[in-house]
């Protein structure tokens, strides 16, 4: 089975400053893959890496087969990128900003207004589409930015802090989509988050980032039994995370 992300000891250094530091990993086709770790972590440098918008210093990685920094061009057919702050044309219409998107990347089928208009739908944003994107509130940006996403039809969907700053309601639908992405749509989902209630909700998987180091990557209830000793369901992924973040305090001392 081809997987969907793979490193090996993939690396970046700025100068004398590691940020990601031989990283090995591997995402399988259709998973929900939660990529944790505080700031400076790593975490959006090895986004860059995998979207190929930053070279590794040493290492390989490939995404859905393909070398990003070979590659860079067909790995961004292939994928789908939410960033933490969406930017779209804020004098433009969802449907027009849409349809410069889809024509960046050569859509042209003759079916592409009804195909954004069932994704705004899918969204929740149809009612909305005519409106210019300035006066969308951060959800409905959020809620806009999946709908870009999906409009590649993506084999991988990164996305970078979906749930910042949403409200309960917003919450719960970009959760949804999440799971939908992967569980109706068999999209592999690749996300960075520093809300891990949330993550351990909708997460096949988890991989925690330290100091440029990946010091964890399984199921969870698998590191909470290797963790904490702890073989019920009778834990959070934050008491996870942070006993991995303390003892890494601690070799640091």
């Amino acid at each position: 089975m081809e997987l969907a992300i793979e490193t090996r000891e993939l690396t970046k250094r700025y100068g004398k400053q590691i940020a990601v530091n031989r990283l090995t990993l591997e995402v399988k086709p259709g998973e929900i893959f939660g990529f944790l770790g505080p700031n400076g972590a790593g975490k959006t440098t090895t986004l860059l890496m995998l979207l190929g918008l930053s070279e590794p210093t040493s290492g390989t990685a490939r995404v859905c087969g393909h070398d990003p920094t070979r590659e860079p061009l067909l790995v961004k057919r292939l994928v789908g990128y939410l960033p933490e702050s969406v930017g779209f044309y804020e004098d433009m219409t969802a449907i027009q900003n849409l349809m410069y998107v889809a024509r960046l990347n050569g859509i042209w089928d003759g079916g592409l207004r009804h195909r954004m208009e069932e994704l705004l739908d899918q969204v929740g944003l149809l009612g909305e589409a005519r409106k210019r994107v300035g006066a969308y509130s951060r959800g409905m940006r959020q809620r806009l930015g999946i709908a870009e996403v999906l409009l590649k039809d993506p084999k991988v969907a990164f996305l970078d802090e979906p749930t910042l700053g949403l409200d309960p309601d917003g919450t719960q639908k970009m959760l949804d989509f999440i799971v939908d992405l992967s569980r109706r749509k068999n999209i592999t989902v690749f996300f960075s988050s520093h809300l891990l209630d949330q993550v351990q909700r909708v997460s096949d998987r988890v991989g925690i980032m330290l100091k440029g180091n990946l010091v964890a990557a399984g199921p969870i209830q698998e590191l909470a039994k290797q963790k904490l000793g702890v073989d019920q369901e009778r834990y959070t992924l934050e008491e996870i995370y942070m006993r991995y973040f303390r003892e890494g305090e601690t070799a640091k001392a």
